[in-house]
């Protein structure tokens, strides 16, 4: 594979519908838990873990059962509670496939498509699925999943105006360690090893649509 495609995909303008989520952070901020860069350093801290073992458990099994894609969006569906959650797990899903679909048409992009279609689409199960078909190495499609996670917070910080674009780039460039030893520790979870570690900013992000505006869908 080329880094080309790894750029790509971890690039803003690739159309994965990801940025319209702020992850929680929106409904934390105004909730009050979220006031400080010290805080803001917390809620992005526990957003990259609950990736690494709330979504990477999921990529990892559909990376390398593909045919399971069925079972593991049922598994994704009952593990997100969160309304919330689960409805911008489903949005992001659909929308990596029908991207996916366009910019590498082949058959079996078309095919995971089509099964996408009939299913909850759950963008953990479909990352695994897609990026294996189109060749993307499972340690890379692990970190493109964690740096999307930290990159998502960040980037609503800045919308949201809680830090400036410098202070989030700052804060990026000091998590990479973090984001190192998440991807260490959960690059060879299971399905076993499924949890919800941020319940807290679960809780948060379950009151976003109560929220009296909003800028992101979660």
């Amino acid at each position: 594979m080329s880094d080309w495609l790894t750029w790509q995909i971890v690039d803003s303008t690739f159309p994965t519908g990801a940025f319209a989520h702020s992850l929680g952070l929106e409904s934390a901020w105004q909730h009050g838990e979220v006031e400080t860069l010290d805080s803001l350093r917390l809620f992005l801290d526990a957003a990259i873990q609950q990736a690494g073992f709330a979504t990477l458990p999921l990529v990892n099994a559909a990376y390398e059962n593909a045919d399971a894609l069925e079972v593991l969006d049922l598994l994704a569906d009952a593990f997100l509670i969160s309304a919330v959650g689960n409805r911008a797990s489903r949005v992001q899903g659909r929308t990596l496939a029908a991207t996916a679909a366009r910019i590498w048409p082949c058959v079996e992009i078309a095919a995971i498509k089509r099964r996408a279609e009939a299913v909850h689409a759950h963008v953990g199960p479909l990352s695994g699925a897609i990026f294996r078909t189109i060749g993307v190495p499972l340690p890379t499609a692990q970190r493109i999943v964690l740096f999307s996670a930290a990159r998502g917070v960040l980037t609503a910080a800045v919308r949201l105006g809680i830090v400036g674009s410098y202070e989030a780039q700052r804060l990026q460039h000091d998590c990479a360690r973090w984001l190192d030893a998440v991807a260490a520790r959960c690059s060879a979870l299971t399905l076993d090893d499924l949890a919800q570690t941020a319940p807290i900013a679960d809780i948060l992000q379950s009151a976003h649509d109560r929220l009296y505006s909003r800028l992101f869908q979660s």
